[in-house]
């Protein structure tokens, strides 16, 4: 059975970052994850994140990702209520054809008086 671990504390990166962006001359960034118990390839992400974070590098920042996930999200929920919409349309245009009305349509269609009382 394959398991995710589970990610690593906020400010543990950061102080793995902070100390591979302060390492002397002759330390390799293996050194650093093997240290810190992480992989080279984690902490070259990290780094990679946190420098779009910071405006170094271009890309799109943890937040702007979440956002256009909720966005798409929400986006297929307003097409899948459109179609919903656009499929009773047709459906209720069909009903009201000519030639095509049954005794409830009509009874249906017939205006209803404000009075109160029953006419015809």
């Amino acid at each position: 059975m394959c398991t995710v671990p589970k990610p690593y504390p906020r400010e543990f990166r950061d102080d793995v970052i902070a100390v591979a962006r302060r390492r002397e001359g002759g330390v390799t960034l293996a050194q650093i994850a093997q240290d810190f118990g992480i992989s080279e390839s984690c902490l070259n992400l990290w780094l990679k994140a946190a420098d779009v974070g910071a405006g170094v590098k271009p890309g799109s920042t943890e937040l702007e990702r979440a956002e256009l996930r909720e966005l798409k999200r929400r986006n297929r929920l307003l097409e899948q209520e459109n179609e919903v919409l656009r499929r009773a349309a047709a459906y209720l245009s069909q009903a009201n054809l000519p030639g095509r009305c049954t005794r409830s349509s009509v009874t249906l269609l017939r205006p209803v008086p404000l009075c109160g009382c029953r006419s015809r």
